[in-house]
């Protein structure tokens, strides 16, 4: 390489690693809010995987998307999308080019971190009525007692009926939470360890302490039921057959006195789910496929039917196959090895609080834009991915190509923890791929904070790599 092409790339790396908000115009200042606003909306009425999922599939309709399992032919241009049991979903672009050619793949999870009421919740102690709960994913627990907590979920009959309810999120709702104990009374907790302040099994919602008059035996319980049969129409029986995720109540809001960030529940992974979202709405033709996959129980370890480790995306590219009049099962194979993908997922910010957990040259800065992370995992890289070094190479001069702030990281010191996303999951298909996302402080906390300079980045760098990969 010349001394003049060195010095242009070094040139070009700086200016990346630059402070997003410096190169904006007031043009773009106000696409930077006009997408906060959006996404401020999209994490405040979607706070599940289903509200994630009918959320998505009625913007990707009003973008001209139609249900692939609906079509009997495809062909390039067209817009389809597949619902999953309503907690994934995957959109596709059609390209113009043998889907055996490849895929080019924004992949997110809509899960997040919660607590999950129990199939029997419902008890009554010392005239308190309260659900159990068993919590879902990563969760610091003394981080949800004294909360204002809502519930949201969906009751299924045995008649095959569904109840939608939505508790604590309008400004008329009651809302719930679980209580703690008080300083005063607090010297044996406060001398546990931060994992055992709060056990699981006390992260008890408090719902109700007012009796049913004419019950002698569980009044409170009894009056809880009443309200729960009055309004939504179902027994006590039927909490065996449904699913309730209790969440943080209040929307998402401006934070920092420069309104410069997000504060919101959720935003793991649900800001790489909208951003990737948004990206794909912005294209009508491809080359190759382009895919938006939005996927469950990443928090869990990606099982169960709606999992990343079902088979399910590879049995959707085997039915456009077949809706293409071009299926065998080599093809299948073709076409997921000949992909490539973005696992959007979030990426640790690095918080000045706590700068002992963080390698500095290799952490995640606010503002500077879409994150890339080579490898997740554990210490010894255990369970990652790790992508290949001529795939990033293409995607630095995609990203400096198109102007696109962007950095690289870690997942703080390499003995403090780890984690992991569903790269490693689809990479098991021989793909090309590499982790990409905003950074995030406070993450799986009921709160979490990102920056709108970030947001904007990663949705500019997730339609450039749609274009040109």
């Amino acid at each position: 390489m010349s001394e003049e092409v060195s010095k242009t790339a070094d040139l070009k790396n700086k200016e990346s690693n630059k402070n997003a908000w410096l190169k904006y115009t007031d043009e773009q200042l106000k696409e930077v809010a006009e997408l906060s606003e959006g996404y401020k909306k999209f994490i405040s009425e979607c706070k599940t995987e289903r509200e994630c999922t009918h959320e998505v599939i009625r913007q990707a309709k009003a973008q001209g998307y139609v249900d692939l399992m609906e079509q009997t032919s495809i062909k390039p241009g067209d817009k389809v999308y597949y619902n999953n049991m309503d907690k994934s979903v995957a959109l596709f672009l059609i390209g113009e080019q043998p889907l055996e050619k490849g895929m080019k793949l924004l992949g997110a999870h809509i899960d997040s971190p919660r607590i999950d009421l129990k199939q029997v919740p419902l008890y009554e102690d010392t005239e308190m009525a309260l659900f159990d709960t068993h919590y879902y994913g990563g969760i610091k627990k003394y981080q949800w007692v004294t909360l204002p907590l809502a519930i949201h979920g969906v009751v299924v009959k045995k008649d095959g009926t569904k109840v939608n309810v939505v508790v604590g999120e309008d400004d008329n709702d009651p809302v719930v939470g679980i209580s703690d104990l008080l300083v005063h009374l607090a010297a044996d907790q406060m001398g546990k360890k931060a994992s055992t302040v709060i056990e699981g099994e006390d992260l008890n919602v408090l719902i109700g302490s007012q009796p049913l008059k004419g019950e002698e035996k569980e009044a409170v319980k009894a009056n809880i039921l009443k309200i729960l049969k009055e309004k939504y129409d179902f027994e006590e029986a039927d909490f065996i057959s449904a699913e309730f995720e209790v969440v943080p109540a209040g929307k998402a809001r401006d934070f920092g006195l420069d309104r410069s960030m997000v504060v919101g529940y959720g935003q793991d992974d649900r800001v790489c789910s909208y951003t990737s979202m948004r990206a794909l709405f912005e294209l009508d033709k491809v080359d190759r496929t382009a895919v938006c996959l939005l996927v469950d129980k990443e928090e869990v370890g990606s099982i169960g039917a709606t999992g990343m480790h079902s088979r399910f995306f590879e049995n959707v590219v085997a039915e456009l196959m077949d809706r293409m009049g071009d299926y065998s099962e080599i093809k299948v194979r073709r076409a997921l090895a000949n992909s490539h993908m973005l696992s959007s997922d979030v990426s640790a910010a690095f918080d000045p609080n706590y700068p002992a957990v963080m390698e500095k040259k290799n952490s995640a800065y606010f503002g500077r834009g879409i994150v890339f992370n080579k490898y997740t995992g554990a210490r010894g890289k255990s369970g990652c991915n790790d992508a290949n070094p001529e795939f990033i190479a293409q995607l630095r001069k995609i990203m400096e190509d198109n102007n696109v702030n962007y950095q690289t990281s870690e997942l703080g010191k390499v003995d403090q923890g780890g984690g992991g996303t569903i790269a490693y999951i689809m990479a098991q298909y021989a793909m090309q791929v590499i982790d990409s996302g905003v950074a995030v402080l406070n993450m799986h906390s009921p709160w979490e904070i990102t920056s709108k300079a970030d947001i904007y980045e990663a949705t500019q760098g997730y339609l450039a790599f749609l274009k040109e990969i």
